[in-house]
């Protein structure tokens, strides 16, 4: 039995727009993946009626494959940061 990864749907949190934007143009030239779809949207929390916190959150939908011929098996491995500082 063989599956396949179609398609991501990620959501990322940057602390700027200029991250925001880097973060789409690198995903952009990925090889791996084709870009089908992106937004960016100014998030922040308020305490008060102010604004305590600012950042960017990234949506990124990333196609592999085609579902009805799918060519490329994509494998995906998630880490955290503790498991890259060993």
């Amino acid at each position: 039995m063989s599956t396949y990864l179609i398609k991501v749907t990620e959501q990322h949190r940057c602390d700027t727009q200029e991250e925001a934007k880097a973060l789409i143009e690198e995903t952009k030239r990925n090889h791996l993946c084709t870009l089908i779809k992106y937004s960016n949207e100014n998030k922040g929390q308020k305490q008060k009626g102010e604004i305590v916190d600012e950042w960017q959150r990234v949506i990124l939908t990333k196609e592999f494959t085609s579902e009805k011929d799918p060519e490329v098996q994509i494998f995906v491995h998630y880490t955290d940061q503790e498991d890259e500082d060993e």
